[in-house]
């Protein structure tokens, strides 16, 4: 039988330590399922045994032919923040941006990576970058292509290995530039917001020395 990975709600409710009272007022339905204790999982070819928030160990729920996982043990399995909204009655998986990410929008570059031996800066893994860690005196460009329908971006950029002396956001149908700053390796992530307004193509530049790199995370930056 084909076993799906469900993200179970019912279930991810009970995990996330959730009161008794959200479920008064919801819409839930009886079923007829059954646990599944001798279900073994590899996580990245390592064992992994789902647990509850006090470390007991969790059983995945079978259900007409689907195999139904908690929410919370899968989200620490996979690394993927999570939280729930009471009031909405909502689960929230990874980041909680206030807009919509620039990575749908970004133009073609051999820049962009979502290797994960180049995604992550101080730590933290941003899982899809603009990574430019070329060798050389170089300048460094991208596209992207909010189409006139967001009043700002919010763009996070780092400078590693050297400073950046020339960075700089322009409006590349007008080549207008919209913000330009030096960034220095010990400011570590910066985090500029743009007015973008009517803007139909953005141009992101920056000039690079030898043994410096930009690092542009492009799942926290996002428009709005």
């Amino acid at each position: 039988m084909k076993k799906k990975w469900i993200a179970a709600g019912a279930a991810g409710l009970f995990l996330l330590s959730a009161s008794a009272g959200v479920y008064a007022g919801s819409n839930l339905q009886q079923i007829k399922a059954f646990l599944d204790p001798s279900m073994k999982f590899l996580v990245n070819g390592k064992p992994f045994q789902p647990q509850n928030d006090k470390g007991a160990a969790l059983a995945p729920i079978s259900y007409n032919g689907s195999t139904y996982l908690p929410v919370r043990a899968i989200s620490n399995a996979l690394g993927v923040n999570i939280e729930y909204n009471g009031a909405t009655n909502t689960i929230i998986l990874g980041e909680k941006l206030a807009g919509i990410p620039i990575a749908d929008s970004y133009g073609s570059s051999g820049q962009r990576t979502k290797d994960p031996q180049s995604t992550s800066y101080n730590g933290k893994d941003y899982k899809d970058v603009h990574f430019n860690n070329l060798s050389g005196a170089r300048s460094d460009g991208f596209s992207l292509y909010p189409k006139g329908k967001y009043q700002k971006i919010v763009i996070q950029v780092a400078a590693i290995g050297k400073d950046i002396e020339e960075f700089f956001v322009s409006d590349a149908e007008t080549d207008i530039k919209l913000k330009t700053d030096t960034i220095a390796v010990s400011e570590g992530l910066k985090t500029y917001e743009i007015d973008i307004s009517g803007v139909e193509r953005l141009y992101i530049h920056s000039d690079l020395e030898d043994g410096g790199s930009i690092f542009v995370p492009l799942t926290t930056s996002y428009y709005k």
